[in-house]
């Protein structure tokens, strides 16, 4: 974390005025038609955390207040720790109306903005929390071993999703370690818990010594986590972590590591950051193109049940490569994902031609909309161009969003070579969604003009705000995330994928004792218990598309493909994410759409599309009649008076990229 000089430790919090948030307490708010209820469910944190005392959680017009000014404090202290100037009256006129487009859901932070942006945790602690996705070469394992481990577990935890590669495959040899009778307290908070497994792994990658592990510092499970939020799992998943780990590399000693054990690890230790209470794990594995026992994982279905789903699977791809067998596994379940690195080591938008300005491109994030150097953070931020009617509006809600983004690269991690990639790069993600929504709103070419337009619009921005800041123009801007949580606040399309149907029912799982479930039951809404998972229930809302032509089962892999080339030449320097649905006729046109689009394409997975298919999918197509009647049977949701706290999306928090 940046040390700050004693000056700017005294400068005060920026602050809007009361007057100013009056104006929004009771105003209504262009919610989709999941909404306020996902806001409710995710992003709400308790009151009580900012005022003691007080009881319930935010509504909306307090997060946005929470952003904006955490936002604006960030650049505050910034300009203060330089001796820059900061003109307040200028801060403020931006503010209101970086505030008001938040607050009209025209723009949003990623879901870990929504969340951490304006907490004590990012103020005080690490910067790390307000950053979705990352990356980490194992390249370097037979010198730092367990740290690359205890630095993927600590994003984890974080809820920073991360990518890793393969690289460390045979640079050293698995070793006994020499077990000692120490103990090793295992201290009760995120660091203590990381920091144990380097102990174990580098025991087995060094022959080091390995204490006894002792839990009984470990909070109970249940208790409360304060500043980051969320609760106590217990120390049950950090046992059953060690003990996997044990057994994993003691049937590899004296071996030379491979890749399949590379991915193991992590797998394993996603699966006790879920246990653990942050409630999902995202992680990409970059394998090589050749390796078949890598490529075969998830093969092995006690293995794929027990661990593997951990990671999506992805390849670095060449250029004029045999795409025939892995095309064929496509066909099969969707991996292995699809990365040309060299494409993105040397080109921004395709528009521009080469460029050699981010040759130390490692990897992607998990969604594969950023690419990433070893240990760099992905700054993302999301606009939607559907909600706005022309494209000088467009504009100003850019500049504002671009201006958060640019703002979260000021901020330190507690990690130093992350810190060090960070300041050189200041790379962010301005993304878009509703892109469908917005080609049948404005007109495909329209909608494309803009994209072209506006990013030599973000260019002149970055120029103008680097040089106020004193810090690096930015060395990618702009990508298309596959917003999954985000875009239901405004009823958004995610990303460049298209909708379901125009009407369909769209189901989200609660747990069963939810604050919030006595109020949607009240509301009209259908609730029945998952099928799948015990103490979960499912809630059913009914949707109507706005600006409907056609769906996913309406549009062939060539023009999802094509869309996606469009948006990688006229707008994403980073990539474009674009999970292609493929009907069982198309399977056969992977391998052919590959070559066809390996020039003009980052990255690329497929998923084979299945109409509903089994009970209680997330998307259900109905008729118009079906959506009337049930629209008929429920009022909306104004407000829910509630002491459960949202949960915060972790990582990217796309329709596809999840496991």
């Amino acid at each position: 974390m940046r040390s700050y000089d004693p000056y700017q430790q005294n400068v005060r919090r920026f602050r809007l005025s009361e007057v100013f948030i009056d104006q929004y307490r009771d105003k209504e708010v262009p919610w989709g038609p999941l909404g306020y209820i996902t806001y409710k469910r995710t992003y709400a944190r308790k009151l009580d955390e900012f005022e003691p005392g007080v009881s319930g959680t935010e509504e909306w017009y307090q997060p946005c207040r929470r952003v904006i000014e955490g936002m604006f404090t960030i650049q505050k202290k910034h300009v203060a720790s330089l001796g820059l100037e900061w003109f307040d009256v200028k801060a403020q006129r931006t503010a209101k109306e970086a505030y008001d487009r938040l607050f009209n859901l025209k723009w949003t932070p990623p879901g870990r903005g929504l969340w951490m942006m304006g907490t004590k945790f990012v103020e005080e602690r690490t910067g790390a929390g307000l950053f979705n996705c990352s990356f980490r070469s194992t390249r370097e394992i037979d010198a730092k071993g367990g740290y690359l481990f205890r630095w993927i577990m600590d994003a984890l935890m974080l809820g920073v999703g991360v990518g890793f590669d393969t690289l460390g495959a045979n640079r050293l040899t698995i070793k006994e370690p020499e077990w000692t009778d120490e103990v090793y307290f295992v201290p009760d908070d995120r660091e203590g818990w990381c920091k144990s497994v380097q102990v174990l792994l580098d025991g087995f990658l060094f022959g080091q010594k390995v204490p006894k592990f002792d839990y009984s510092k470990i909070r109970p499970y249940g208790a409360p986590i304060k500043g980051f939020g969320g609760t106590s799992s217990g120390h049950g998943p950090l046992k059953q972590l060690h003990e996997d780990l044990t057994e994993l590399y003691n049937n590899m000693i004296d071996k030379e590591i491979d890749s399949t054990t590379i991915v193991d690890t992590e797998n394993l230790i996603g699966k006790c950051v879920v246990a653990g209470n942050v409630r999902r794990s995202a992680a990409l594995a970059l394998g090589a193109y050749n390796d078949m026992e890598y490529l075969s994982m998830k093969n092995d279905e006690e293995k794929l049940y027990s661990h593997r789903w951990g990671s999506n699977n992805s390849f670095h791809a060449h250029v004029g490569m045999d795409y025939s067998w892995h095309a064929e596994q496509s066909q099969k379940n969707g991996e292995p994902g699809y990365i040309w690195l060299d494409n993105a080591r040397t080109r921004g938008r395709m528009k521009d031609g080469y460029r050699d300005d981010d040759i130390n491109v490692a990897g992607f994030n998990p969604c594969v909309e950023q690419q990433l150097e070893d240990a760099e953070l992905c700054c993302l931020v999301e606009t939607f161009p559907a909600k706005h009617d022309d494209y000088e509006d467009y504009l100003k809600t850019l500049k504002i969003a671009y201006m958060y983004g640019k703002t979260v690269t000021l901020v330190n991690t507690h990690w130093p070579e992350t810190n060090g990639i960070m300041l050189k790069n200041r790379r962010i993600g301005l993304s878009q969604s509703g892109v469908v929504q917005a080609f049948n709103k404005h007109g495909r070419r329209e909608v494309m003009n803009w994209c072209d337009n506006a990013y030599e619009e973000v260019k002149k921005l970055d120029k103008m705000y680097s040089d106020w800041l004193c810090v690096p123009r930015s060395v990618r801007m702009t990508s298309i995330k596959p917003s999954g949580t985000v875009s239901l606040l405004n009823g958004s399309t995610p990303g460049i994928h298209f909708p379901e149907a125009e009407y369909y029912i769209r189901r989200i799982r609660f747990s069963a004792d939810s604050d919030l479930l006595p109020t949607i039951e009240k509301h009209g809404y259908k609730i029945e218990d998952d099928a799948y998972s015990p103490n979960t229930k499912v809630v059913e809302f009914p949707v109507h598309e706005p600006f409907y032509q056609k769906g996913k089962k309406d549009i062939s892999i060539w023009e999802q493909l094509e869309i996606a080339a469009q948006y990688q030449h006229y707008w994403a320097d980073n990539s474009v994410s674009i999970t292609c649905t493929f009907k069982p006729d198309e399977a056969n046109d992977i391998r052919s759409a590959l070559e066809m689009y390996e020039t003009r394409l980052k990255a690329v997975s497929f998923l084979r599309y299945e109409e509903t298919g089994y009970v209680q999918a997330p998307y259900e197509p109905i008729t118009k009649e079906q959506y009337e009647e049930m629209s008929s049977n429920v009022t909306p949701i104004q407000r829910i008076k509630t002491e459960e706290a949202g949960k915060g999306t972790k990582f990217c928090d796309g329709e596809y990229c999840e496991l």
